[in-house]
């Protein structure tokens, strides 16, 4: 397939077309399986090359089941699912491609790069991690559950968006509105005021600015008291995690998926997690306490969760003589994209040149990604919000950069999706800060994959990366839209084309850490929760138990009873971050950590860039990233250092 070119014809037979490969692929196997002389070259390649082929095949089906959900989306990926699922599971359980690859491991080993080498021991950690050496009554009740789960998962996340897009509330008073940006408004007006939904830019200006309580409380209710159904759905998933860890043999499915990842133990993440808590809840309280004081003089007694928005946007402004709102002038959407690719520019040397291409909507747009002339791959941007799009903001890799059997090269491809305000032709896409931050979080995501110089596919790119430490890259790259010389590049007004005022400009860096005591406990609280649901077999209500209970200990913005946080967290129920979630706050030690060597020897010090590029993007997972981060600063990261940046020590 050329670079650019998205199949519009995906949808159409895809169950068909995916049995037609899955067909394909079983019987290059047979013949891979008959060489008499198996070698990683003629075996291992051709092996990973045709699980390529189903995730390009099934990746555009899986992106327009995001960002154009419809009935035929949902009905294809349906389709999809079970013949995808349980290949993938006969695959894993296929005792002679098990000991293919351990033959190989035996003969070849210590003639093998250490990349080859990371291939084989992960292929084969990963076959016993999906039960190839279990009996057969056993292997297919694991298919059964894999099966069952990869259901789960697409329901709980159909029914959290047909939740989302269900719900909207009408505003006839615009004094209701408050001091809401004019951009906001011209989002929501209707016929008789202004509509405002669950769909994330329109449930933060929401909650940000209507300064009627009740109705904030009632969107917030909404908000999350969404799709009560997935209450079951969670029973069952951890059921089914809880059966599927026992049959291979661990104790939870905590201590099962750490054995994906780089944390040495659940016992240290749980500590890291804690230690997190403790340090950062008296400076939480005190965030929450000049919070309620400032609320206080509205003549709030208490300050709830539905208020925290609000309150805090109001008194941001006061304490840093700003209006968050204020910047979006500054921020238009292309003008921030295009301030981003000569940022990368800069410090990798990479060219980004949009090209023509037809793709799933016409807000969507395609870059051929570029060194010297040399193209090095392609990237998919659809950044603006709408019904059928899921909500949130993510990458999502599909072509891999890797060399096949007979040497060849390929080049890869990614998307980056958001949800962004829409442009209309009167009214541009003008941008938070936090939209901007999202953008730089998601194009580390990209350069992770697209910018991967391993030739082994299976650890190519963003491909076999531990959990913990994928977000690295992306929340590195973060830390450059609060830097003063970026912020002076991004921000040029898009009516009078002027430069984001210096004032102005200091103010946002020096606001960073606003409230940063209250953001870290709560994504502990996310985490911690995360981790321990996974420790053991549990229901609805222990769940509800659970979660109340870390909020005891690690929160200081405590929910009302009826809110059902649980049900929409799709990143560890529709997700890969299941026992996962305290992947955000590992990796943000390491990201902490490298910027701080940046700040020190310059933002673009091309020396450092190029270090970063080589290792850390340029690897992939071609070795463990500890060992890759002292390739990159030659030293340890500095556990410190996320604190530093909270400014909590």
């Amino acid at each position: 397939m050329l670079l650019g070119s998205f199949p519009s014809d995906c949808l159409e037979n895809c169950r068909a077309k995916l049995e037609k490969i899955i067909s394909d692929n079983k019987a290059e196997l047979e013949r891979l399986l008959g060489q008499k002389e198996k070698n990683y070259i003629s075996f291992v390649r051709p092996f990973m090359e045709a699980g390529e082929r189903i995730s390009v095949f099934f990746t555009p089906i899986s992106h327009l089941q995001s960002v154009q959900n419809s009935a035929e989306t949902q009905e294809a990926f349906a389709d999809c699912i079970e013949p995808l699922t349980v290949y993938s599971t006969e695959l894993l359980h296929n005792k002679d491609v098990y000991n293919a690859f351990a033959e190989i491991r035996r003969k070849e080993y210590e003639n093998l790069s250490p990349v080859a080498r990371k291939v084989l021991d992960d292929a084969i950690f990963d076959f016993e991690l999906e039960g190839v050496n279990l009996s057969g009554e056993e292997k297919n009740r694991i298919r059964e559950i894999n099966v069952r789960l990869s259901e789960l998962s697409d329901q709980f996340s159909q029914n959290l968006l047909d939740a989302t897009n269900a719900y909207k509330i009408v505003i006839t008073d615009a004094k209701i509105l408050g001091e809401m940006p004019e951009s906001d408004k011209t989002s929501a007006k209707c016929d008789n005021g202004w509509e405002f939904t669950l769909q994330m830019p329109s449930y933060t200006a929401f909650m940000t600015y209507v300064i009627n309580r009740e109705k904030r409380e009632e969107v917030y209710r909404a908000y999350s008291t969404r799709a009560p159904e997935n209450s079951a759905i969670i029973t069952e998933i951890l059921a089914l995690r809880d059966e599927k860890t026992h049959l291979l043999g661990y104790s939870n499915f905590a201590e099962l998926n750490i054995r994906k990842m780089s944390a040495p133990s659940v016992l240290c993440v749980i500590s890291f997690l804690r230690e997190l808590g403790v340090i950062g809840k008296p400076y939480a309280v005190k965030d929450k306490a000049r919070l309620a004081e400032f609320a206080a003089k509205d003549g709030i007694a208490e300050i709830e969760a539905f208020d925290i928005n609000y309150y805090s946007n109001k008194f941001k402004k006061v304490c840093f003589d700003y209006d968050e709102e204020a910047l979006r002038p500054y921020f238009e959407q292309n003008t921030v994209v295009n301030g981003l690719f000569s940022i990368i520019k800069r410090l990798f040397n990479i060219d980004f040149t949009e090209k023509p291409a037809k793709l799933w909507h016409e807000k969507a747009k395609y870059f051929e990604i570029s060194e010297y002339g040399t193209v090095l791959g392609g990237l998919f941007m659809d950044l603006e919000a709408r019904p059928e799009k899921r909500s949130g903001a993510w990458m999502n890799n599909w072509h891999t950069y890797h060399r096949d059997a007979s040497g060849k090269g390929h080049l890869p491809q990614a998307f980056i999706v958001a949800n962004f305000p829409v442009s209309k032709p009167d009214n541009p896409s003008l941008l938070r800060h936090d939209d901007v931050t999202t953008l730089f979080h998601e194009m580390g995501h990209a350069l992770h994959h697209l910018l991967s110089e391993t030739d082994e596919l299976s650890v190519s790119g963003v491909n076999g990366i531990d959990w913990d430490t994928v977000e690295f890259p992306s929340q590195f790259l973060e830390n450059y839209a609060y830097s003063s010389e970026v912020l002076d590049t991004l921000g040029i007004h898009y009516k009078t084309c002027e430069k984001l005022p210096p004032d102005l400009r200091e103010k946002v860096v020096s606001a960073r850490n606003f409230q940063a005591a209250m953001a870290l406990v709560r994504q502990v609280e996310f985490a911690l929760f995360d981790m321990l649901i996974h420790l053991e077999k549990m229901d609805e209500k222990q769940v509800q138990t659970t979660l109340n209970s870390v909020r005891e200990e690690v929160a200081v913005i405590i929910p009302p009873g009826y809110n059902l946080f649980q049900n929409g967290f799709s990143h560890i129920f529709s997700g890969g971050y299941a026992a996962g979630y305290y992947s955000y706050k590992w990796a943000e030690m390491l990201s902490s950590d490298a910027f701080c060597a940046f700040t020190e020897k310059g933002l673009f010090d091309k020396d450092l860039a190029k270090s970063f590029r080589d290792n850390v993007l340029g690897r992939g997972a071609g070795c463990k990233m500890s060992e890759i981060y002292r390739d990159f600063l030659g030293r340890d990261p500095d556990h410190k250092s996320i604190l530093k940046y909270a400014g909590l020590v």
